[in-house]
C-alpha cells in the first residue's frame, strides 16, 4: 500500500453487565380433563422439557386444573411477574414420583433438564423449586443442579412438629439451599415455597439479590397453618428457635401483614450462612466471568491484565455505590502467575469481596433517667 492504513485497535475496560437473577426455575406436575384440553396441555408444556414462561397470566390459563403447575403459578403471579422456566414432570405416586421429579441427568429430565434450560430458552434458572413436591429426596437432587447453576433453592421442611421439623433440616448442608416451614393456610402443601419462588424473584426486581428473603410482604396469603408463638424482642419463641436451627419460618409481621422470617442457609462453611452472602457470591461469578468474555484469547500483555483488573475493579465500586457490597478489590499475584504460565497462555487473578449481612439483630439499650426534669425546670424558669 502507497499511502497510510489506519487501524482500529480495541483497547480498555469493559462494562460488566447486571445479571437476570431472578429467573424462576419450576419443577411442576399438571393434568387436564381428557380430550382437546389434556391436549393443550402437552403442547404448552411438553414432559421434561424446559418451557420458557414470560407472561404468567397467560401461562396460568394454559396450566390444567390438576397437578401442582396451576397453584404454583397462581402464588408466584400474586407476587410477581418474572421470567420462569417450567419442567413438567409426569404424575406418579410415592417413590414413583419422586423418580419422575429428579429424572436423569443422562437424558436431562426432571430436575436435571434445568441444566438445559439455558441452551433451549436462552435463560438461566437462578431461583429454583419444586412446590409440592419436594421430598427429602427431591430436595437433595435440587441442591446438587443448583450448585452447577449456581442458583437458590427453597424447599419446604418436613415434619409435625418443631422438633421433627429441625431433625430433618439436618439432612442438609447446601449453602444454595433454604428449608421453609411451616405452611401458609392455604390447600396447597406448597404454597410456602411457591410464594417464596415467587418474592425472590420479586425482591431482585425491587430491592436487588443482596436483600434476603426475611422480612418483606408476602401477598396472597391469610394465614399461617401452624400455631407459632412470635415475640420480635424475645430470644426463646419458637419462631426464634427455628430460625437458630437454620429454617425460615413464616410470621405475622408486628408492622402488618404475613412475611417470612429468617436469613439463613444450611450452609456448613460460616461465610456463607447468611442468604445474600451466598447470592452475591453467585452473581459475582458469573458477572464477572461473562464480563470477561471479550478477553479470552486476546493476546496477554500487560496492558491485557491491566484492562481485566480495571474491568473487575469498576465493577466493585459500582455495586459499592448501589449499596450491593461493602467493598472488593481484584489484584494481580506474581507468586501464582509464573513466566512459564504466562507464556503457556495461563492468567491468575485474585479478588476478594465482602458482601452486605442483613440486620438480623439489634439491640436498643433502654435508660431511666431524671435527667430531664432539669431541662423542665430552666424552661419553667425562663
Amino acid at each position: 500500500m502507497h499511502g497510510i492504513k489506519t487501524n482500529v485497535l480495541l483497547t480498555g475496560t469493559r462494562t460488566i453487565a447486571s445479571l437476570a437473577s431472578g429467573v424462576i426455575g419450576l419443577i411442576a406436575t399438571a393434568s387436564a380433563s381428557a380430550g382437546a384440553a389434556t391436549l393443550a396441555l402437552d403442547a404448552a408444556f411438553p414432559l421434561n422439557k424446559p418451557v420458557l414462561i414470560t407472561d404468567v397470566r397467560k401461562a396460568i390459563g394454559q396450566a390444567g386444573t390438576g397437578g401442582t403447575l396451576l397453584p404454583s403459578l397462581e402464588a408466584i403471579y400474586d407476587q410477581v411477574s418474572p421470567i420462569v422456566i417450567v419442567v413438567r414432570v409426569a404424575e406418579a405416586e410415592g417413590e414413583d414420583q419422586d423418580e419422575a421429579v429428579i429424572g436423569s441427568a443422562g437424558a436431562y429430565s426432571g430436575i436435571y433438564a434445568l441444566l438445559a434450560a439455558e441452551a433451549q430458552t436462552g435463560y438461566r434458572p437462578r431461583v429454583i423449586g419444586a412446590p409440592g413436591l419436594d421430598s427429602q429426596a427431591v430436595t437433595t437432587a435440587l441442591a446438587s443442579v443448583a450448585m452447577k447453576l449456581r442458583a437458590r433453592v427453597y424447599a419446604r421442611g418436613i415434619g409435625a412438629t418443631i422438633t421433627e421439623v429441625k431433625a430433618y433440616r439436618q439432612n442438609f448442608s447446601a449453602r444454595e439451599l433454604s428449608i421453609i416451614w411451616p405452611n401458609w393456610s392455604n390447600a396447597f402443601a406448597g404454597d410456602a415455597v411457591a410464594r417464596a419462588l415467587g418474592l425472590r424473584a420479586a425482591i431482585d426486581e425491587t430491592h436487588g439479590w443482596h436483600k434476603s428473603l426475611s422480612n418483606v410482604p408476602v401477598h396472597g396469603v391469610t394465614g399461617i397453618s401452624e400455631n407459632l408463638f412470635f415475640d420480635i424482642q424475645d430470644e426463646t419463641t419458637d419462631v426464634a428457635s427455628l430460625n437458630d436451627s437454620d429454617i425460615v419460618t413464616l410470621i405475622r409481621s408486628p408492622s402488618g401483614g404475613f412475611v417470612y422470617w429468617g436469613n439463613r442457609t444450611c450452609s456448613d462453611e460460616p461465610l456463607f450462612a447468611f442468604e445474600p452472602a451466598v447470592r452475591t457470591s453467585q452473581v459475582l461469578q458469573d458477572e464477572i466471568a461473562k464480563g470477561l468474555v471479550w478477553a479470552v484469547d486476546k493476546p496477554l500483555t500487560m496492558a491485557l491484565i491491566k484492562d481485566i483488573l480495571e474491568t473487575i475493579n469498576a465493577r466493585f465500586r459500582s455495586l459499592v455505590v448501589q449499596g450491593r457490597l461493602i467493598g472488593g478489590r481484584a489484584w494481580f499475584d506474581p507468586a501464582l502467575n509464573s513466566a512459564a504460565d504466562l507464556a503457556a497462555g495461563k492468567l491468575v487473578i485474585d479478588y476478594d469481596f465482602t458482601p452486605a449481612a442483613p440486620l438480623e439483630g439489634l439491640t436498643l439499650n433502654q435508660r431511666i433517667t431524671d435527667k430531664y426534669y432539669a431541662d423542665l425546670a430552666a424552661a419553667l424558669a425562663a
